[in-house]
């Protein structure tokens, strides 16, 4: 059972690896997805719990994936994990790296670079999408979400007043 379990582990997350485009956070909808939907590893309630967690330590966003795999089969699913978020892409990028700098400046790489950007951004686009839905918030979450998203985009306020304001806004609706 455990040998499966840390096989499912590995075909879930080295195939990701390689969609970590724009970072971690670009593969958290399918990470969700496959942790709760497919796999059955975990609740959203948990899910969500992990997420957290990823977000308040420092490192990669990727640390996600070691979580996971430890929800899912202890020490050994984390290290698994782990090792299959973060060595499949690092080895593509360190083979691809050499080739890349050879070609700086090419037309071919700047177009490539300019439609990897939008991938990425829908990417996390759709992470904020299933965090929104796997916390329940309802409309309130969404609606603090894209006030939010307003507030930073339109101003130079500090990220810790929309965090603030999100704070109060559930200690005053949500009880």
């Amino acid at each position: 059972m455990l040998l499966y379990r840390l096989w499912q582990i590995l075909k879930v997350f080295v195939p990701l690896s390689f969609l970590t485009i724009g970072g971690g956070q670009s593969i958290i909808a399918d990470v969700h997805r496959q942790a709760v939907a497919v796999q059955g590893w975990m609740t959203d309630a948990q899910f969500l719990d992990l997420y957290a967690l990823s977000r308040l330590t420092p490192g990669p966003g990727s640390l996600l994936a070691t979580l996971v795999g430890w929800q899912a089969a202890g020490w050994a699913g984390a290290l698994l994990a782990s090792a299959g978020i973060f060595l499949p892409s690092s080895l593509l990028v360190y083979s691809l790296a050499r080739v890349w700098a050879r070609h700086r400046g090419a037309a071919w790489q700047r177009v490539v670079e300019t439609g990897l950007a939008p991938v990425a951004a829908g990417m996390i686009l759709a992470a904020s999408a299933t965090v929104l839905r796997a916390a329940e918030g309802g409309w309130l979450a969404w609606a603090v979400a894209a006030g939010s998203t307003a507030l930073l985009l339109l101003t130079r306020v500090s990220p810790f007043l929309p965090l603030g304001i999100g704070a109060a806004v559930f200690l005053l609706f949500w009880s």
